[in-house]
């Protein structure tokens, strides 16, 4: 009569174990690269402004890029402590249903068409078809007045950023018009 032994696992399978129960380390990963690139980017930045006082442009995407590789290293120490990530538990957050991918896919679409009409359109334009097409996307269905409202938003938006605070965005055709 012969018995049955257990096999011990691959260690191909070991390795996906504890890959699955340290997965939280992709977003350390994640954050670290993200870091990296933001250090580099402001390290590496041609400032051609004249400076008053001791903060300059550099300064805060310093301070964010640091602050992202201490997240990180903080991040993967807790992991490999055996720290785990809280499941998401919301009121108004189904776990049971699948993810709405028809809503990520128009969303997707309106920011990316943002993206590419942006110069030729201007920001008035492109960002009138933004706000209405992310109303479109998350389920508002209102022709007569989502139109006129994401046109009212994208002016005052367009006013608030190029007039007030000096930041120049695109204009389009309707610069002389602004």
């Amino acid at each position: 009569m012969t018995t049955q032994t257990d096999n011990p696992p691959a260690p191909s399978d070991e390795r996906r174990s504890w890959l699955r129960d340290h997965s939280e380390l992709g977003v350390c990963v994640l954050l670290l690269a993200l870091g990296v690139l933001v250090l580099t980017d402001a390290l590496t930045m041609d400032v051609d402004i004249t400076q008053r006082g001791p903060v300059g442009p550099k300064t805060v995407p310093v301070v964010v890029g640091i602050g992202l590789l201490v997240v990180a290293a903080l991040l993967a120490v807790d992991v490999l402590r055996g720290g785990r990530g809280q499941a998401e538990t919301g009121e108004d957050v189904d776990l049971s249903e699948p993810a709405d991918w028809r809503t990520v896919l128009l969303l997707t679409g309106v920011f990316l068409g943002t993206a590419i009409l942006i110069e030729p359109l201007g920001f008035p334009v492109a960002g009138a078809l933004l706000f209405w097409g992310a109303a479109f996307a998350l389920g508002s269905r209102r022709v007569d007045r989502d139109p006129l409202i994401a046109a009212v938003l994208s002016l005052v938006t367009y006013a608030v950023f190029n007039n007030l605070l000096g930041v120049p965005l695109p204009g389009g055709p309707l610069m002389g018009v602004l």
